[in-house]
């Protein structure tokens, strides 16, 4: 103990000095890290660790074992044999073909995979089996440490239930809400109405969003019921509900624990959770720009009670819901490294997983409730292989054709588990990486953001790029009004992309007008250095031109000036200013001074652009004046009428399909249900009419666009 204790006041000394110098040696230090790994070859601590999990998860411990000297096993799908995770460990094992459930979550595939490598520990990461008390009970049976906290407070934290009386004891804020499970559909309705509608549907053993549903009334309920038992059996294997009061327009606030097994508790500050989707997280931030002192240190309080009535000993999350008032209230604890640690790291300072590692081995929290700072703020958005168009993120799939990581940007780190060339499919979450930026302050740490989005390259999937954009420049979000409701607030009519003020519309097009003219002169040079290619005509200076931005048209004239074209759009003079490399995924601009990154996504010889500006992609056509008007009188391609047919609006898996051919059907009416990336979405007539057709059935894997049934 002795050595420990002189470990652990080592561990403090080299915090100390760290946080003394500045946080800016942190990133120093490690790089594009934001945390510090400080290890001590004189604390032993594993040989081999398994990482039970795949993707971004499984290679950010990754990182953190090697800093230690810890060998690594991945273990994979086989449709992931080439991934990213499994590239970077020592070994590797596969588990099972792709569905999870034969895979990621077969207890037995894992654990013949921890005895034939040897692995003396096991990390399970987030979602999978990282709060499985089963998979942590037969691996206490093997004598392989659990890197995570003891079956008991897995059990009971993991149980929404249990885990709510468990909080109330520990005299810690709880909502208002049913303390049983929910039997039926029509016990369920009765509670809502005696709790008093709005109410929260939710799984007893969820999490990340699933198996959650809010009702307004009756019928929501019913469907709410439904739903959520489904996500809950297909995600937990347990399709228990509660029902609680559902607090409006709350704040989505969380704070960070770690427990040790010598009755050590801290607090790690909050982060700020609120914009979510469908219940699901998209951007947070460390700290909250709600939170005063006081609040804080209440919160962090209360969090340390209940990990403290569990014996909790790991990293994990107390979830609050917090009101205009700054009341809080206990929402659910998750008993794992969280999604969203990046940013407690970069304002602590702190590796979670280095001291997940540390408390599984039986060391003392090297730590003290002073020595935790706040330095500096971070930001992390969720970047999603998604359409952010349709309900504010429904999945895609597709391969990454090119990728690069905006790390040039200083102070940004990213949390990915794939590359160039990587597929991204249905079995799995659709995240493609975690965004992290910090500064000094938050104005800072949102300005490296916009540039850090503006500069990712990501090409062969549709992303969500255009929404993290226009959140973190939103005026509501800039003064940090926010609340779980703020995407439907501020996009009632759903996400439409970036709306061009006039002098953005007046930039885009003049970039435009100016890509195609720096096009045409490199086609010209390449004309001229060809011996067999006749004399070129008399070089032009001037052009004339019409751009076509959705349904407007504006005539645009371009001067070259040396690097520079002089564009008059609309009456309105621009300098357009670069270097005019088309080759490159990112061409810097300069327009009147103003310095902007643009990403020229397609062209064509028909003039047809596709250019990435201000987050948000626009189709131009850029013609000469006398090619615009020839086109004039080319007949147009008459688009397809769907309307007497039914669409799958993402890629995903039949789970059910509630009519019959030759069934009438009306408006609104849910037709079929459709399982994408382990979420259930409901789908429904658009019209009323006769089913004349179906084409899918249950178990099918259908694509974005495919015609799942015909009307008459």
């Amino acid at each position: 103990m002795a050595a420990l204790r002189a470990s652990a006041a080592f561990r403090r000394t080299i915090l100390a000095l760290k946080h003394a110098v500045s946080h800016s040696r942190c990133s120093f230090a490690v790089s594009r890290a934001l945390y510090s790994t400080v290890h001590d070859s004189y604390e032993p601590t594993f040989d081999k660790i398994l990482i039970a999990n795949r993707g971004e998860i499984a290679c950010r411990i990754m990182k953190t074992c090697k800093k230690m000297g810890i060998k690594t096993v991945a273990i994979h799908s086989d449709v992931d044999s080439n991934a990213v995770h499994v590239k970077m460990a020592d070994e590797a094992s596969c588990v099972g073909p792709a569905p999870s459930n034969k895979s990621y979550l077969n207890l037995d595939a894992v654990m013949e995979a921890i005895q034939k490598t040897g692995a003396q520990a096991v990390h399970p990461g987030y979602g999978f089996l990282s709060e499985n008390k089963d998979f942590a009970r037969r691996l206490a049976a093997e004598g392989v440490a659990f890197i995570g906290p003891d079956t008991h407070a897995i059990q009971a934290m993991g149980d929404k239930i249990q885990s709510k009386l468990i909080a109330k004891k520990a005299k810690v804020n709880t909502i208002p809400g049913y303390d049983g499970v929910v039997k039926n559909v029509d016990e369920a309705v009765k509670i809502a109405r005696e709790i008093g509608y709005p109410v929260m549907i939710k799984a007893s053993a969820g999490g990340g969003g699933k198996g959650m549903r809010i009702a307004w009334n009756d019928n929501e309920t019913r469907e709410g019921f439904r739903f959520s038992s489904q996500e809950a059996a297909s995600s937990f294997g347990d399709d228990r509900l509660l029902i609680e009061k559902f607090i409006d327009n709350p704040r989505h606030i969380e704070i960070q624990v770690i427990g040790d097994k010598h009755g050590n508790t801290l607090w790690l500050n909050e982060r700020e959770c609120s914009i979510q989707r469908r219940n699901q997280k998209v951007v947070e931030e460390a700290p909250s720009t709600f939170l005063d002192p006081e609040t804080r240190r209440a919160m962090g309080e209360q969090a340390v009670a209940l990990a403290k009535a569990v014996s909790y000993s790991s990293a994990g999350t107390v979830e609050f819901l917090v009101d205009s008032r700054k009341s809080f209230y206990f929402l659910e604890m998750n008993t794992r490294l969280q999604v969203e640690h990046p940013v407690t790291e970069c304002i602590t300072g702190l590796d979670l997983v280095q001291e997940m590692i540390r408390v599984a081995k039986g060391y003392p929290l090297c730590h003290k409730q002073a020595d935790i700072p706040i330095n500096g703020w971070a930001i992390e958005c969720r970047v999603y292989a998604e359409d952010p168009y349709k309900s504010f993120g429904l999945p895609s799939i597709g391969r990454l054709s090119q990728y690069e990581e905006p790390l040039h940007v200083p102070n940004v780190r990213v949390d990915s588990g794939i590359q160039e060339g990587s597929d991204i499919g249905i079995y799995y979450d659709p995240m493609i990486s975690k965004l992290v930026t910090y500064g000094a302050n938050r104005a800072e740490a949102l300005q490296r953001m916009e540039e850090a989005l503006d500069t990712y390259v990501i090409r062969g999937v549709t992303h969500n790029i255009p929404l993290l954009r226009e959140v973190i420049i939103h005026p509501r979000f800039v003064k940090g009004d926010i609340t779980t409701n703020f995407l439907p607030e501020v996009y009632p009519d759903g996400f439409k992309g970036h709306e061009l003020q006039e002098s953005e519309l007046k930039e885009l097009l003049a970039t435009a007008a100016s890509i195609y003219v720096a096009s045409l002169l490199k086609a010209q040079q390449f004309l001229r250095r060809s011996t067999r290619a006749p004399a070129a005509k008399r070089e032009e200076r001037s052009w004339e031109l019409s751009v076509q931005l959705d349904d407007g048209t504006h005539s645009v004239t371009v001067s070259q000036a040396g690097s520079s074209y002089i564009v008059e759009v609309d009456g309105k003079t621009l300098s357009v200013t670069s270097e005019w490399n088309l080759a490159l995924p990112l061409l810097p601009i300069t327009i009147d001074g103003t310095p902007r990154t643009i990403q020229c996504l397609h062209r064509d010889a028909a003039g047809n652009m596709k250019i990435q500006y201000l987050g948000t992609a626009y189709k131009v056509q850029v013609l000469t004046q006398l090619a615009a008007e020839l086109n004039k009188y080319m007949p147009e391609k008459v688009l397809e009428d769907a309307g007497n047919s039914i669409m799958s609006p993402m890629p995903g898996t039949i789970v059910s399909i509630d009519i019959a051919v030759g069934d009438e059907v009306s408006e609104g009416q849910e037709v079929c249900v459709i399982e994408a990336m382990k979420m259930q979405n409901s789908l429904i007539a658009t019209k009323s009419g006769k089913i004349k057709g179906i084409n899918c059935k249950p178990g099918d894997t259908v694509g974005e666009g495919d015609v799942l049934m015909e009307f008459e």
